[in-house]
C-alpha cells in the first residue's frame, strides 16, 4: 500500500526497504502502514495545524524487548526516524503523535507484562504497556494490601506516568527522587538496566545502584527505549476519603493555596490536591453555548451564573486523604480549621468510605467538549509554592487569554515543592484561523511564562521547540548538552527527533 507521507530525508525505496525489514522481523500483522485515512492512531487527535501534519508514516508493534532491539536496529539501517507510543497519551499534548512528521510510530501496548511484585521490597517492576488499571489488576489478584505509589488515569502507562510528568513519587512530587531501576533499549539496540537492576545476578528493581543516577536521564527525554520500569508500592490505606472547597472570589486563589502550603509541607495534606477555575469544571459539565453564544470571553455576570448553576466556586479544591479514619478524621479537621481563613470558603467532605452526600467530585477533563468540534493545547508552568505566585500564573494566563479572545480555563495542582499550573487553550478543529490564534496564544503564554519566571514543562510538539527556547541561560546551554548527549547515544538521529526541543545532528537547524 502506498505511504504518503515520509519522514523528511528519508528515500522511498530505503523506506519500503525498513518496512520489508521490519515486518520479517516483527511478524506482518505488527506493521501497519497508512490506508486511506492515514493512521489516525498516531496523529496528533485534535489537529492545531493541518490534519495529519504530526502523524506517523507507519507503525510498529513490538511484542518484547528483542523486537525492540530489532526495530532500532532496522530503523538505524535505513535511517528511519521512529516515535515511541504509550497507552493514555494525553489529547492536550499530541496524543501519540510523533514531534518529526512521518516518524515510525512504536507502539508498546502490546508489552503489557507486569513481570514482577515485590511487597517486601515495596516496588513492581512493569513494562511500559502496563495500565494503572493492569497493576491495580494484578496486585489484587495476587491478594496483596498494595497499591502503585502514583497517581494517574487507569487507561494510561504507569512507565509513560513516572517518565512524562513526575519520576517516580506520588502525583507530581517526586521530582526530587530517582526512579526505580529500568531497562532501557539504547539507539544502537544495545540493552542497558540502570540501579540495582543492572546487578548480574538477580536483584531488587531500586534506584540506589554504583556510580551516577543514569535512570533520571531517560525522564522527558528520547536517548532511549524504556522497555521495563521499576515503580514504588505502598500499603492499600484503611480507608480513603474525600473533600472539596469552594472558593467564591477571584482572588481567593491566593490565599487558598498560602493555606495549604504549610499543610503539605507538614504531611497533613497528602497527596497532590487540584485547585480548578469554574470555567474548567463547567466545560466538563456542558457546552459553552449552555451559558453564552457570544464571542470572547464569558462576561464575568455570567460566569457567576454558572457558579449558581452549578453549585461551585471561582475556584474549587479537590483532594482526598488516606489512612487509618481515626487519622483521616484528626487530619480534616486541621484541614478545615486551615482554609476556614480564606474568605468564603465552602467545604464539602465524604463522612465515610462510601458515604459522598454532599461531596463534590471532581469533573472529568473533557474541556474540549467547551466548543462543538473542540480541540485543546495544554502548557504546564511551574512556580513556587506561595499564594503571589499562584495569582500572577493566573493573571498572566487569563489576561492572555482574554486578550485572544478565549476563556481562562485552568488548573493548579498543587504540592509541597512547586505548583503546576495547565492551561488549556480550546480551539475549534474545523477552523484554520481559529487554530492559528488558539497557537499563536500558547507560543505568546510560553514567552510571557518564561520572562515571569515560569518555566514550562510539557508541552504539545508545535510548540516544544518554543518551550526549550526559553530556557536560555548560557546561550542555551542545557538544550546544547542535551544535543551533545543526543548525538553520542543515537549517531542517527533515529529515536523521536526534536522530543522536548532535543534534535539529533541529522535534523538540527532545519525547522522541522
Amino acid at each position: 500500500m502506498k505511504v504518503r507521507r515520509l519522514p523528511p530525508g528519508v528515500d522511498g525505496r530505503e523506506f519500503t526497504r525498513a518496512l520489508a525489514a521490519f515486518r520479517v522481523a516483527l511478524g506482518p500483522r505488527w506493521v501497519l502502514t497508512e490506508g486511506a485515512v492515514g493512521l489516525p492512531g498516531y496523529a496528533d487527535p485534535q489537529p492545531v495545524l493541518e490534519d495529519r501534519h504530526f502523524g506517523a508514516s507507519a507503525a510498529l508493534m513490538p511484542g518484547s524487548v528483542e523486537d525492540v532491539r530489532a526495530a532500532v536496529r532496522i530503523a538505524g539501517t535505513f535511517g528511519v526516524p521512529l516515535s515511541p507510543v504509550l497507552p493514555g497519551r494525553d489529547p492536550g499534548f499530541g496524543g501519540p503523535a510523533p514531534r518529526l512528521p512521518g516518524a515510525v510510530a512504536v507502539d508498546l501496548a502490546r508489552m503489557n507484562r507486569v513481570v514482577e511484585v515485590d511487597p517486601a521490597g515495596g516496588y513492581a517492576v512493569v513494562e511500559p504497556g502496563v495500565t494503572f488499571h493492569d497493576l491495580a489488576e494484578r496486585i489484587a489478584e495476587l491478594g496483596l494490601d498494595q497499591r502503585v505509589d502514583l497517581d494517574g488515569p487507569r487507561w494510561g502507562s504507569v512507565l509513560g506516568e513516572v517518565l512524562e510528568r513526575s519520576t517516580g513519587g506520588p502525583g507530581y512530587e517526586g521530582a526530587d527522587a530517582s526512579p526505580y531501576g529500568m531497562e532501557v533499549v539504547l539507539a544502537d539496540g544495545d540493552v542497558v538496566r540502570t540501579g540495582t537492576a543492572a546487578l548480574t545476578g538477580p536483584g531488587p528493581w531500586a534506584p540506589h545502584g554504583c556510580g551516577p543516577a543514569l535512570g533520571a536521564m531517560f525522564a522527558r527525554s528520547a536517548f532511549g527505549i524504556v522497555t521495563k520500569l521499576g515503580v514504588r508500592l505502598r500499603p492499600e490505606p484503611a480507608a480513603r476519603r474525600a473533600y472539596a472547597v469552594a472558593v467564591p472570589a477571584e482572588d481567593g486563589l491566593g490565599p487558598l493555596v498560602d493555606a495549604l502550603r504549610p499543610l503539605l509541607s507538614d504531611r497533613t495534606v497528602t497527596g497532590t490536591p487540584t485547585v480548578r477555575s469554574v470555567l474548567l469544571d463547567a466545560a466538563a459539565a456542558g457546552s459553552r453555548a449552555t451559558y453564552h453564544r457570544g464571542t470572547g470571553p464569558i462576561p464575568d455576570s455570567v460566569v457567576r451564573t454558572v457558579m449558581a448553576d452549578l453549585g461551585i466556586g471561582r475556584w474549587n479544591l479537590y483532594g482526598e486523604l488516606a489512612g487509618a479514619p481515626a487519622v483521616i478524621d484528626a487530619q480534616w479537621s486541621v484541614i478545615r480549621d486551615a482554609l476556614a481563613a480564606v474568605p468564603g470558603a465552602r467545604f464539602s467532605w465524604a463522612e465515610a468510605a462510601d458515604d459522598e452526600a454532599g461531596y463534590v467530585r471532581p469533573p472529568a477533563d473533557e474541556a474540549d467538549g467547551w466548543l462543538p468540534y473542540g480541540g485543546r493545547l495544554d502548557l504546564t508552568p511551574v512556580s513556587p509554592v506561595t499564594g503571589a505566585d499562584a495569582l500572577a500564573q493566573y493573571a498572566l494566563a487569563r489576561d492572555h487569554a482574554h486578550a485572544y479572545g478565549r476563556d481562562y480555563l485552568g488548573a493548579f495542582a498543587v504540592g509541597a515543592r512547586a505548583l503546576h499550573h495547565r492551561v488549556t487553550a480550546v480551539f475549534d478543529r474545523r477552523h484554520a484561523d481559529d487554530r492559528a490564534r488558539a497557537l499563536a496564544l500558547c507560543e505568546a503564554l510560553v514567552r510571557a511564562a518564561a520572562e515571569a519566571g515560569y518555566g514550562v514543562q510539557r508541552a504539545h510538539p508545535a510548540l516544544m521547540d518554543q518551550v526549550a527556547a526559553t530556557y536560555g541561560f548560557n546561550d542555551h546551554a542545557v538544550r546544547r548538552l542535551g544535543e551533545r548527549i543526543k548525538d553520542a547515544l543515537d549517531a542517527e538521529g533515529i529515536l523521536a527527533p526534536g522530543k522536548h526541543g532535543i534534535w539529533p545532528r541529522r535534523y538540527r537547524g532545519l525547522g522541522l
